[in-house]
């Protein structure tokens, strides 16, 4: 198994899309030694929109891989660079003999019901749950139910790893593309299963911590919170913002969140048992904090705060917390991260990438900055924001004798 990745971005106004993935697939063709990738991503700026059509068919002359899947994207990431609010050109490639992949394209009227039985999307995904698939996704928010096509993965794939990014090149349904082998398409939702001898983990890093203390929803009403342990959320929530510094209360005035842990069953809290959610305001008859999740009574929730420094620091963590736990590492690994992330969170450029290089080494990382971020929390998966999503890739552990 063997991964690269790499980005280019014009050195001329007369650079094309053609000479910028020439450029990149040369670099691929050194990276892998002369083989033909199994796997091929690629991650393309607006700047090309009028060029999108053409991308499947140069990435397949330029490298000839087996499977190829990508999308328009507002921002590139590849060959230790993030490419942001300039034309630009990311692939990662992978030769991978002992995996079997499948490249697929859905429609949102192809997807069965959530009562449909687990068959039907089998049939639709074109693997087995017997066969332990994991999945990259990559859909247009603008046409395609993401959370119900999630929904339905971790239903009939509850083990499998589902990873991925939202497109994010268009303000307007039909601006999008996503690439699919041979094909160009402007809506739906285009992927890979993959099978065999691969490992996907994953490191997902929401960018907060935690302030206050862990605290039991005891009154709720689908994303309306009433109640705090027995005590009104509103009247909570002003509590333990009274009690903060003054840079922390400035912080909550944009930047206020609610952490949902995940395992109820873990004695305490660290970061990554969280899943983050908006506080989108106060409903204003019964002053009940509107939360962008659907509660339930007995949830510990905690209240959480987001910025450069945290955000960094949560990044640091969740890696050495990776790194500690599989100290082989990996193989090649891709990076989902927000738009609302890189230069213009941390003010200056390549912040992530760097970070994973610090903790994982060289490892080749390719992706992009998405409009949504897939990942797990606590075995489910979800759709992010403000996120980046990691999955790292490393061949399976022989099996315990």
């Amino acid at each position: 198994m063997k991964w690269t990745s790499c980005a280019a971005s014009p050195t001329s106004k007369k650079s094309s899309l053609e000479a910028l993935i020439a450029d990149c697939a040369k670099q691929v063709k050194k990276s892998l030694g002369g083989l033909t990738p199994d796997l091929v991503l690629g991650f393309i700026s607006p700047h090309f929109s009028d060029d999108f059509e053409r991308v499947p068919q140069v990435v397949l002359s330029n490298l000839g891989p087996t499977n190829f899947i990508g999308c328009s994207a507002g921002g590139i990431i590849g060959g230790g660079q993030e490419i942001e609010q300039t034309p630009g050109v990311a692939l990662a490639a992978a030769y991978l003999p002992e995996v079997n992949l499948r490249a697929f394209h859905i429609n949102e009227d192809e997807l069965p019901d959530l009562d449909d039985p687990p068959s039907r999307w089998e049939k639709l995904l074109g693997v087995a749950q017997k066969d332990d698939p994991s999945f990259i996704i990559l859909p247009d928010p603008f046409s395609f139910s993401i959370d119900v096509f999630i929904s339905g993965l971790d239903y009939c794939f509850p083990r499998a790893i589902k990873i991925g990014g939202l497109a994010s090149s268009a303000s307007r349904p039909g601006q999008n593309a996503l690439f699919m082998n041979d094909k160009a398409f402007r809506s739906g939702l285009v992927g890979v299963a993959l099978t065999g001898d691969i490992e996907v983990d994953t490191v997902v890093a929401q960018g907060c911590r935690p302030i206050g203390k862990p605290l039991s929803v005891t009154r709720c009403q689908k994303n309306l919170l009433y109640e705090l342990d027995n005590k009104q959320a509103i009247i909570v929530l002003q509590d333990i913002l009274e009690n903060l510094s003054s840079h922390d209360q400035g912080l909550a005035r944009n930047a206020l969140f609610l952490g949902v842990v995940m395992d109820e069953f873990k004695e305490t809290f660290k970061p990554g048992d969280f899943l983050i959610r908006n506080i989108l305001g106060i409903e204003p008859n019964t002053g009940a904090l509107v939360v962008g999740e659907i509660l339930r009574n007995a949830r510990t929730v905690q209240f959480h705060l987001r910025d450069a420094a945290t955000s960094a620091d949560d990044l640091r963590h969740l890696l050495k917390r990776y790194c500690d736990e599989h100290p082989e590492g990996g193989l090649g690994a891709l990076l989902f991260s927000c738009l609302g992330r890189g230069q213009h969170l941390y003010g200056h450029p390549n912040h992530d990438s760097e970070c994973f290089r610090e903790y994982l080494g060289e490892i080749p990382l390719g992706g992009f900055f998405c409009n949504g971020e897939i990942g797990p929390i606590g075995g489910t998966t979800f759709l992010h924001g403000y996120t980046s999503s990691f999955g790292i890739f490393r061949k399976k552990a022989p099996a315990k004798a």
